[in-house]
C-alpha cells in the first residue's frame, strides 16, 4: 500500500467502498443543516444571528479547505496521503456533534461550577463554537476526500466517481433526514434531537473508517512533484494564480460555482426556517414569551418532521439519478446536462416561492429540485478534474473549494439581512418573509446556467 500503489479501474464495489465515508459525512452535515435552526433559534438566534452562526461553513471552507489541501498533498506517511484527514476530521467532529444539542446544559453547567451570572446568550455562543468545529472538521475530512478522485480514479471514470459521491450525499442525507420522521409516523417514537446528532457522529466515524481501510491510495507525492518541490514552495497566491492558469474555462467553472451555491444555500441554509415560519405559520420564536412557544411548540415540531420529510424526498432524487446522470453526461457532455439540471432546479425554487403555504406543492417541488442537486454536487468536480496536475489534487480542490464557500457568506450576511428586516406582523408577533430566498436562489441559478454554457469542453 502506497509507494507500490498503480491505479487501477475501478469496480461497482471499489466504487461503493470509495462512496461509503461520504455517506457519512453527508449524514453528518445533513443532521446539521436540518437541526441547527430548531436548536439555536430554541437558544435565542434571529435570522441574522442564525446567518452569523452559519458563517462557519464559509469562513472554515475556505481557509481550511485549501490549507488542508496543500498539507495532504505534501503528506507522507504510512496510512497515505488523505487518510489522516479523513479519519481524524470525522472523531472531531462526531465529539462536537454529540455536544451541540447540548449547548444549553453546558451553559447551565458552567453557571454551576463558575458560580457566575452568565448571559442569556452563553448557550447559543457554545453552540455557535461547535457548528464551527463540526464545519471545520467536515472541510478537512472534504477537501482530502474530493481530491482522492483524481488520486486513485482512472480519468476516464471521473464522472461515474463523482456521481457515486452524490449517490451516497443523496441516500446519507435520505437516511439523516428520514429516520426521525420515520420513527415518528411509522413506530410512533419522538427521537429526541440528541439522539438524531448522536446518530450522526456514529455515521460519519464509521462510514469514513470504512473507506479508509478498504480504498488503496498513494502514500507520497508523484516523483515529478516530489522532485521539483513545486507545491511545498508555493504561496497561497502563487497556487491561486497556478490554479487559474490550468485552462481559461477554470475562471468559468469557479463563476458558475459562486452563484450556484449562492442558490444552494438558500435552500440549505433556510429551507427549515421556510418549512416552520413560511409553510406552516409559526411566528418567529426567538424572542417570544414562554406561553407563545408553548403554544406553538407541537406546530414548530410538526414543521420540523416535514422539513426533514422534504430534505428526505429532496436527496432521494438525488440518490436515484446521479449514477444514470453520470452515464448520461459521459455521453452528451457535462456542459449540457448540468445547464438542463440548473435551470430545472430554479423553475423549481421559483414555484416554491409562489406555492409557499401549501406543503404538498413544496414537498414535489423540493423533490424536483433533487434532480439540479445530484448535478450540484458531480459534474462540476467532473469539469474541473480534467484541468488538474498530478501532486496538486489537494491543492486544487482546497481552493475550488472558496467559490463554493465564498458565496455562502454573501448568503449569511446580506440575505440574512433580508430576512430579517423583511418582518410583517401576525396574531402572536411577527413574522419573516422567508420565501425571499428561494426567488433569490432563483435568480442566481439562471445566471450559473448561462456562466456554464460559456464553457468550453
Amino acid at each position: 500500500m502506497g509507494d507500490n500503489f498503480v491505479m487501477k479501474k475501478f469496480t461497482t464495489v471499489n466504487f461503493l467502498n470509495f462512496a461509503l465515508g461520504f455517506l457519512g459525512l453527508q449524514f453528518a452535515w445533513q443532521m446539521r443543516i436540518i437541526l441547527s435552526a430548531p436548536v439555536t433559534e430554541h437558544l435565542g438566534a434571529d435570522p441574522f444571528i442564525y446567518g452569523l452562526i452559519w458563517l462557519a461553513g464559509p469562513f472554515t471552507g475556505m481557509v481550511v479547505q485549501p490549507l488542508i489541501g496543500v498539507i495532504s498533498d505534501n503528506t507522507k506517511s504510512r496510512f497515505g496521503r488523505r487518510r489522516p484527514y479523513l479519519l481524524g476530521g470525522a472523531i472531531i467532529a462526531a465529539i462536537a456533534l454529540w455536544l451541540f444539542p447540548n449547548s444549553g446544559n453546558i451553559a447551565d453547567l458552567l453557571v454551576k461550577i463558575t458560580g457566575l451570572n452568565l448571559p442569556w446568550w452563553t448557550g447559543l455562543l457554545v453552540a455557535a463554537i461547535m457548528i464551527w468545529i463540526i464545519d471545520a472538521c467536515i472541510n478537512i475530512a472534504q477537501g482530502p476526500y474530493r481530491a482522492l478522485v483524481p488520486d486513485v480514479v482512472l480519468p476516464e471514470q471521473h464522472a461515474v466517481a463523482n456521481s457515486y459521491i452524490s449517490l451516497a450525499i443523496g441516500l446519507g442525507s435520505v437516511i439523516a433526514a428520514g429516520v426521525a420522521p420515520f420513527l415518528k409516523y411509522v413506530c410512533h417514537y419522538d427521537m429526541p434531537i440528541v439522539a438524531q446528532f448522536i446518530m450522526a457522529a456514529l455515521a460519519f466515524t464509521l462510514g469514513m473508517a470504512w473507506t479508509c481501510f478498504t480504498i488503496e491510495e498513494k502514500s507520497t507525492l508523484s516523483d515529478k512533484s516530489e522532485a521539483d518541490g513545486k507545491v511545498e514552495k508555493q504561496s497561497f497566491w502563487a497556487s491561486m494564480k497556478e490554479f487559474f492558469a490550468l485552462s481559461p474555462e477554470v475562471s468559468k467553472i469557479c463563476v458558475m460555482q459562486f452563484f450556484t451555491w449562492i442558490s444552494m444555500m438558500c435552500l440549505l441554509m433556510y429551507f427549515t426556517d421556510f418549512a416552520i415560519h413560511t409553510v406552516y405559520g409559526v411566528p418567529d420564536l426567538a424572542k417570544a414569551a414562554l406561553d407563545v412557544k408553548k403554544m406553538f411548540h407541537a406546530d414548530m415540531v410538526h414543521a420540523t418532521y416535514y422539513s426533514q420529510i422534504c430534505f428526505a424526498i429532496f436527496n432521494l432524487v438525488c440518490f436515484l439519478i446521479a449514477v444514470p446522470l453520470g452515464k448520461i453526461a459521459e455521453k452528451y457532455g457535462n456542459r449540457k446536462v448540468h445547464i438542463i439540471c440548473l435551470l430545472s432546479m430554479a423553475v423549481a425554487y421559483t414555484a416554491m416561492g409562489i406555492f409557499k403555504t401549501s406543503p404538498v406543492a413544496v414537498g414535489v417541488f423540493m423533490a424536483f429540485s433533487g434532480i439540479g442537486w445530484a448535478s450540484v454536487c458531480a459534474l462540476p468536480f467532473a469539469m474541473l478534474s480534467k484541468y488538474i496536475i498530478p501532486g496538486t489534487e489537494g491543492s486544487v480542490m482546497g481552493l475550488f473549494n472558496i467559490f463554493i464557500a465564498g458565496p455562502q457568506v454573501f448568503v449569511c450576511t446580506l440575505v440574512s439581512l433580508v430576512i430579517k428586516h423583511s418582518v410583517f406582523q401576525v396574531e402572536y408577533g411577527i413574522n419573516e418573509h422567508y420565501e425571499y430566498t428561494f426567488l433569490i436562489g432563483a435568480a442566481c441559478l439562471v445566471v450559473a446556467a448561462w456562466v456554464t454554457k460559456l464553457i468550453k469542453e
